[in-house]
């Protein structure tokens, strides 16, 4: 070695860290950035796990009034449907039950004896009792025809019962209803009248056949006309 060699070798300074050791400071230093970066957000996490506690809390006094207005909004559901159902129950009543009553069987066996009870009592009259057989048969009559048979019978009948002592007897011998409504009927009637008198004291028989209609007064059945078929 030359003396300018040796003095060059004596002037630089000694580096005592390998390589290795530079590498390992290094990850050291990095993790300890690491671990102050994962602590500030451990402490920056901390308030805003407060703050969603807050808000569940805040929420329980909301949640309970929305139960409340859920309860009522399901009480008018419910008094709403039951207001509905009296109403569907009142329309099937008025339009399907009550029509079906007024005009089924019963309604027509009603109307049919009413019929035969009022047909036989305005064709049946004697002169021993004339006045309680026109006022039994105008009881049975309504509207028009009630006009028309008082006049009839005052102008007619009363002469000649007295007069030639007429007297008149009635049998129904079919009946059956024609029309039914729940306030009128026609009912179809096959009599049989007998009549006697001062010049003709044997009977003498008529056949006939009359359409009878029937109208509803105060809940009772009544003859509204007459009308011979």
């Amino acid at each position: 070695m030359t003396a300018d060699e040796k003095s060059r070798t004596d002037e630089q300074p000694e580096n005592t860290e390998s390589p290795e050791d530079t590498a390992i400071t290094e990850v050291t230093e990095d993790a300890e950035g690491t671990e102050d970066a994962e602590g500030t957000d451990v402490e920056d996490t901390e308030p805003a796990t407060g703050e969603l506690v807050d808000d569940t809390d805040a929420g329980g006094p909301a949640k309970s009034e929305g139960k409340r207005n859920n309860i009522r909004l399901l009480a008018i559901a419910l008094a709403v449907l039951l207001v509905a159902s009296a109403a569907v129950t009142a329309w099937l009543y008025f339009t399907k039950y009550r029509p079906a009553q007024l005009t089924g069987e019963t309604a027509q066996a009603q109307v049919l004896e009413d019929a035969k009870t009022g047909t036989l009592a305005a064709l049946t009259y004697s002169p021993d009792s004339l006045d309680e057989d026109l006022t039994t048969a105008k009881s049975h009559l309504t509207g028009d025809f009630l006009s028309y048979y008082t006049t009839f019978t005052d102008d007619v009948v009363r002469k000649a019962v007295d007069e030639k002592k007429v007297a008149t007897t009635a049998e129904i011998v079919r009946a059956a209803v024609s029309e039914m409504n729940p306030d009128t009927a026609k009912v179809l009637l096959f009599v049989n009248q007998t009549t006697t008198s001062a010049d003709r004291p044997d009977p003498s028989m008529a056949a006939s056949s009359v359409l009878v209609t029937m109208t509803k007064v105060d809940g009772d059945w009544l003859i509204s006309a007459f009308d011979p078929v």
